[in-house]
């Protein structure tokens, strides 16, 4: 995922620079806009994070040890909260849909959208393309093929092969959206329409009242800091695996964690300075670069691979995830499966709620005018259709090679997940040159998206500030890039994924709370409306 919370700046006024996206936005409510203090938010987190860094640093050992037991027992214990949780918002979520609620509109009754709606769905598609298509594109359905999901095929069979899509559009599908969905839906809604500040914490009022201000609604807001935080660091340790394994096949360069280390320090010093100096031009050209090449890549390989096997597999897989879509939503560990489940759905559901404000600041940004029902159908329905377009031509083409064509990337893969698509890039002409053009892919992603999350994480910190402090925005950057690499020499990709989960998890509980606060808000508008009517 990547975007850039400044897509469409030109359109709002101008903002002092230092303001990464210009993610201002008019409506009611002069005080949005926070004062840009550092608070207790600010405190509070900077502490914490600097003692988590110092821990990773000092007691390396100690840290993995912690992680690993509490990972076993988050997802031992409370694993199918993540199952239920995000079942329930998307039913939630599909309800409100096809509601009398799903006329009101994102702003006053009076406003209409500020982009057509082509170029709002191009600007989800801009949120939706990221590290993640390129990092599990083939790794997921080619892993899934190898060993099928819960036992459900014998492995490298046709039947696996169908498992593999069906579990892969489970993953990065519906259920992810629906996370982003809801948050954008309340943010969009606590903003555009009731003039709030820009912050989680802000989101709770109707349930919380004037609590919001004080130490519930800080903790609130520094949950969702740490969730921003880590949700980052897995972007960018799973960036710089990428970019690393790609350097690696062309030009030799030592796939180790030395040269993991020198690439996410030369990243972050790129989107710092972005973050810093306001540059929304070019990171508005990264964006928009990104997706033509990963549209360029896309259709070279449904041209040079294997297109009518892959149709023909896309309408089976996406049947068979129709058929037992219920039944993968709320398939838990009661029998086994709990590792299967850590590394694969737990980690991705983790990922998407550690990812929720930051993607639901920038979906609330370019949806004002909208209305509910419009919003909920456009952000649900076309990022899905996007993933499981990409990872059934990437993954059935990788599907196809190891099945009919002797290949091995399926064992490639088992030995580094990282070497996937590049696996996949060797088996077509021109291998070298798509393999350039993915890793400029990767590196297009890794700094638009973490320039804006930087964005985000200063805005949190100072008071839903949207013209953060530039030190702030400096001192994020920092962080964030400081973490993804204590945790990369930490114990690489298992220790991203495993911090990521445990440190999702009371965010997850927000997360549900936030729709119980929305809709309550909704009842409350909707009944004062009627009223005033009478």
């Amino acid at each position: 995922m990547s975007s850039h919370l400044g897509t469409g700046a030109e359109t709002t006024p101008a903002t002092p620079s230092g303001n990464s996206g210009g993610c201002a936005t008019e409506g009611p409510g002069a005080d949005r806009d926070g004062s840009g203090r550092l608070g207790s938010v600010f405190w509070t987190s900077l502490g914490i994070s600097a003692i988590f860094v110092a821990w990773a640093v000092l007691f390396t050992d100690n840290l993995n040890k912690v992680t690993n037991t509490s990972l076993n027992w988050v997802t031992a214990t409370f694993g199918w909260s993540y199952l239920v949780i995000t079942l329930a918002i998307l039913i939630f979520l599909v309800f409100l849909a096809f509601s009398p609620a799903g006329d009101i509109r994102l702003g006053k009754d009076g406003d209409r959208p500020e982009f057509s709606t082509l170029t709002w769905f191009a600007m989800i598609l801009s949120a939706v393309m990221g590290i993640g298509l390129v990092s599990y594109g083939v790794a997921e359905p080619i892993s899934h093929l190898a060993t099928p999901p819960h036992g459900l095929a014998e492995p490298n069979t046709p039947a696996a092969a169908v498992r593999a899509l069906q579990y892969s559009y489970f993953d990065w599908g519906l259920q992810a959206w629906a996370i982003f969905a809801v948050f954008g839906l309340a943010i969009a809604y606590s903003t555009h329409r009731k003039g709030r500040r820009t912050l989680v914490s802000q989101l709770f009022v109707p349930l919380l009242g004037d609590r919001v201000n004080g130490p519930i609604g800080k903790a609130i807001d520094v949950l969702a800091v740490f969730a921003t935080l880590f949700g980052t660091t897995t972007s960018l340790g799973l960036g710089a695996l990428q970019v690393n394994n790609g350097l690696g096949r062309l030009w030799g360069m030592p796939v180790n964690s030395v040269s993991q280390v020198l690439i996410i320090a030369a990243v972050t010093s790129i989107f710092t300075l972005s973050a810093v100096t306001g540059v929304s031009k070019g990171i508005k050209f990264l964006s928009q670069g990104s997706s033509l090449l990963a549209i360029a890549l896309f259709v070279f390989m449904l041209v040079v691979g294997p297109a009518v096997f892959v149709a023909n597999l896309y309408i089976e897989s996406v049947g068979q995830w129709a058929t037992d879509f219920f039944r993968m939503s709320l398939q838990g560990t009661a029998f086994g499966g709990l590792e299967w489940m850590q590394w694969w759905t737990y980690f991705m559901m983790a990922w998407w709620v550690s990812w929720g404000a930051f993607v639901g600041v920038f979906l609330a940004r370019i949806s004002r005018g909208r209305t509910i029902r419009g919003f909920i159908m456009g952000v649900l329905v076309v990022p899905s259709v996007v993933f499981f377009t990409w990872f059934t031509v990437f993954g059935g083409t990788a599907i196809h090679v190891d099945m009919f064509e002797d290949g091995d990337i399926a064992k490639q893969t088992a030995a580094d997940i990282n070497s996937a698509f590049f696996a996949t890039l060797d088996h077509f002409p021109l291998a070298d040159i798509t393999s350039v053009i993915a890793i400029i892919l990767v590196v297009m992603f890794f700094v638009s998206g973490a320039d804006a999350n930087t964005y985000v994480l200063s805005m949190m910190t100072s008071d839903g500030s949207h013209t953060p402090r530039r030190s702030v925005l400096i001192l994020w950057g920092v962080l964030t890039g400081v973490t993804a690499v204590v945790l990369m020499l930490a114990g690489g990709l298992n220790a991203l994924q495993n911090t990521v989960i445990v440190t999702s998890l009371p965010f997850l509980v927000i997360i549900a709370a936030l729709a119980v606060s929305f809709w309550k808000e909704l009842r409350a508008d909707r009944k004062e409306k009627i009223d005033v009517a009478l």
